[in-house]
């Protein structure tokens, strides 16, 4: 009997492991909250060690690779949350309006960051299947950033896609055409986010004059019509003190009631419905009637000093989604001109513009590097564009306005 038992373990270790050995129906949120209690805390020293010095184009010690191994069980729960079968749901309940704690935002930044980090260190290593797989996995998480529905959720998931696209267009050379392939097919397949219009139309409004509204008229029951009292409430809530005035004298001035408040809190309600419906429309719309609302939103914050004190600037946050489109399909183009050359990279088409994204080869210093797209969007103030490195040598910067110029120490 004992010799049978040897044979059937040596039998079970013979055969190859299944692709996906863990289940895909848990809530990829619990994943998330696992890996972030899992990694700990640091020590300030390794942790400053780390993070606080530029590690791209050096060859990274020993004590590099020790301490970014110290992620790997938060990695890996990180890559099965991304296999997940059912929706990312954060559990953030955002009844206390405006005090809602979102604790789970910095931890997602801060996972993308070491991903980077993860990347060098595994092509340093030779090991290219784990640098995709934390980019895949970085990717879903930054996508699934979005799903707690809060403005600064889904800005936070913007800032983590372009810390992944920063790895893979710094390293573009360093990944076969394979490779490349897999993380431009994860990449489309990657869980759908929230957009910046979900936002406006769902939980900001909640979050801010939903509930504000239903807080004063509460406080007016148990005060028992006392405004002084409500308006004592309604000020703790509203910062005192905006670019050196006093705000909240300018709304006592424009009402002085707390249904004065609640007046402008309603007539602040269509805003963000108007907005909704603005930053849903397809980019030619979108750029065609963008004057017209920003004169509407500053003609309701002259009027409405609670407005002027409270409501965000959602061409500025639309700009970050429309720079993040524009991003995604410059890696497709890339990805397709390393598959089938020139052919591929024109059959993907600028969302921007009329046709494919301007190319042109890329040099630093009188040498080859690589290529840079560029797009037609210019919502940043200048036409967005990416450097896909294709050959090593000084680290350099792949996007925004100073593109293309050599990073310093």
């Amino acid at each position: 009997m004992r010799t049978i038992n040897i044979l059937l373990l040596a039998l079970l270790a013979a055969i190859p492991a299944q692709a996906q050995d863990f289940r895909t129906d848990i809530n990829p949120a619990l994943r998330y909250y696992e890996g972030f209690i899992l990694n700990g805390e640091m020590p300030q020293a390794d942790r400053d060690y780390l993070f606080t010095n530029e590690w791209r184009g050096q060859e990274l010690p020993p004590r590099f690779g020790e301490l970014i191994s110290g992620f790997d069980h938060q990695f890996k729960l990180a890559r099965q949350a991304a296999q997940a079968t059912v929706p990312c749901d954060w559990g953030i309940d955002l009844s206390p309006g405006p005090a809602t704690l979102l604790p789970h935002l910095a931890r997602c930044k801060q996972l993308a960051i070491t991903a980077q980090l993860r990347v060098l260190w595994d092509l340093q290593n030779g090991k290219e299947s784990d640098a995709r797989d934390d980019l895949l996995a970085t990717f879903a998480l930054a996508r699934n950033c979005s799903r707690d529905g809060t403005l600064i959720g889904v800005l936070v998931g913007f800032a983590d896609q372009a810390l992944v696209m920063a790895s893979v267009t710094g390293n573009f050379g360093r990944f076969s055409t394979q490779t490349l392939e897999q993380l431009d097919e994860g990449f489309r397949t990657a869980p759908v986010p929230l957009t910046i219009a979900d936002a406006f139309a769902n939980e900001e409004k909640m979050c801010f004059t939903g509930w504000l509204e239903r807080n004063i008229a509460a406080w007016q029951k148990e005060t028992g019509g006392d405004d002084a009292k409500v308006l004592a409430k309604v000020r703790e809530i509203i910062m005192p003190e905006e670019n050196g005035t006093n705000a909240w004298e300018k709304i006592i001035k424009e009402g002085g009631t707390s249904d004065a408040i609640l007046k402008m809190l309603r007539d602040q309600e269509g805003l963000y419905d108007k907005t909704a419906a603005l930053l849903s429309l397809p980019y030619p719309e979108f750029i065609g009637q963008t004057n017209r609302f920003v004169a509407e939103v500053q003609a309701m914050k002259a009027a409405n000093p609670l407005a002027a004190l409270t409501f965000p600037d959602p061409i500025k946050a639309e700009k970050k989604e429309f720079r993040s489109q524009a991003w995604l399909a410059m890696f497709h183009a890339a990805v397709a001109y390393k598959s089938r050359g020139l052919p591929g990279l024109n059959s993907v088409n600028d969302p921007f513009g009329q046709g494919p994204f301007r190319f042109e080869r890329f040099s630093l210093e009188g040498v080859d590097r690589g290529f840079k797209l560029t797009s037609a969007y210019t919502g940043s103030g200048f036409p967005e564009a990416l450097i896909f490195v294709e050959v090593e040598g000084k680290p350099l910067r792949c996007d925004g306005p100073s593109i293309g110029t050599a990073l310093s120490k």
